[in-house]
């Protein structure tokens, strides 16, 4: 969290957000109404959070990470835009640190080059879809960081992931693992494309898979950006 998306918190008089997010501020909205849905409510939950901007209260809309990296940015903005003109309130995006960010630092360089951010959830694109941006960003040789990698019911989708860029890359190619990358019960892993998946990965785990040049020193996964040593 930012110094600023703090202070955007306490400013507020409401607070919206995933129930699991607010609960993980909790301490700084004890003394604030809050408006908590779950999973798969997105859309209303952002809509509530328009209607109370219109009726002028100031509103908070909570996403972990950075709110426009799978956050609700976008659908705030979209919604706020349906409002008639003279009514709508203004939406100003308060940045954070995606997931990305955390494991990175904490695996220790493995951005340092391009690389890509991919979904392994199939709930708004089509899997066939996201296999084949795996396997573009695979052959293009980019690092790799896939979000929601594996849940209860999509046990296979990081498999089928993994033989693709196998397709390209070699099966020592460094991987990093980062269960609930900066926050309390962080777990780091640092194994390889041949063998990380058969480490334990669920919906709070971020993997990063390097590229050709990504290599592994002193507990440490680095990136070469190029430069000369």
């Amino acid at each position: 969290m930012t110094p600023e998306a703090r202070e955007a918190i306490l400013q507020a008089d409401r607070v919206v957000g995933y129930i699991t997010y607010l609960d993980l501020i909790k301490d700084l909205i004890a003394d604030k109404v809050t408006v908590g849905t779950g999973m798969m409510q997105e859309v209303d939950r952002c809509q509530q959070a328009v209607d109370l901007a219109v009726e002028g209260h100031k509103v908070v809309v909570v996403s972990s990470g950075d709110p426009g990296v799978y956050g609700m940015a976008g659908l705030v903005i979209e919604l706020a835009n349906k409002v008639a003109e003279e009514k709508r309130p203004p939406v100003h995006i308060v940045p954070g640190l995606s997931a990305v960010n955390m494991a990175a630092a904490v695996l220790g360089a493995p951005l340092m080059h391009d690389f890509a951010v991919i979904s392994l959830s199939d709930l708004m694109t089509p899997w066939d879809l996201i296999k084949k941006r795996a396997a573009l960003c695979a052959e293009g040789d980019m690092v790799i960081a896939l979000y929601n990698p594996r849940s209860k019911k999509r046990i296979t989708h990081l498999d089928e992931v993994r033989e693709l860029v196998l397709q390209h890359r070699d099966p020592k190619t460094p991987v990093g693992i980062v269960q609930k990358a900066g926050r309390a019960g962080q777990h780091i892993i640092i194994s390889d494309l041949e063998h990380f998946h058969k480490e334990e990965i669920d919906m709070q785990t971020l993997v990063i898979i390097g590229n050709s040049q990504t290599y592994v020193e002193n507990g440490k996964i680095i990136t070469p950006r190029g430069y000369k040593l």
